[in-house]
């Protein structure tokens, strides 16, 4: 089995070259990097988020559903989002609170998939002394397919 990418999981790295609160441009483009997801990957994921549909694990299983071998389960847009930004990712700055997101799942990641990401801030607002952000994200495979979208909104340190 191929080992899964390495990704930086130190969100204090680099925090002093991430862009903060006055600097974050709605409408601007994030920076994102393509991760090429493994058998290994999925199931990492599937472990740590107490996964254990044999649809995401087991290859000889998978290969008798529709799906034909293993897929990701909806919930790979986690591991994504960090596997596809890279340390000084303002979405990283430690202290950033989820306040809310809703997701879409078009087609189902699968290993080998090349993804990309295109994200983007959408708004900021400040509202009770909080520093809001709406932001959106949408994932591709490598044939341009959206595997999913989301958007969200944070609340970003101060």
């Amino acid at each position: 089995m191929a080992q899964a990418q390495a990704f930086e999981t130190d969100f204090w790295k680099d925090e002093n070259l991430r862009k903060v609160w006055d600097e974050i441009v709605p409408g601007e483009p994030r920076k994102t990097i393509p991760y090429l997801l493994t058998k290994e990957a999925i199931a990492l994921l599937c472990k740590a988020v107490g996964e254990t549909n044999p649809l995401y694990l087991d290859e000889a299983y998978a290969k008798t559903t529709p799906w034909g071998g293993i897929i990701a389960p909806p919930s790979i847009h986690i591991l994504l989002m960090f596997a596809c930004t890279e340390a000084d990712d303002w979405m990283r700055s430690p202290g950033t609170v989820n306040a809310g997101q809703s997701w879409s799942y078009n087609k189902p990641a699968r290993p080998g998939d090349t993804i990309t990401l295109q994200a983007r801030a959408l708004d900021k607002f400040i509202k009770r002394e909080r520093l809001f952000v709406v932001h959106d994200n949408v994932f591709f495979n490598q044939h341009g397919d959206v595997i999913c979208s989301g958007r969200g909104q944070t609340i970003r340190p101060m």
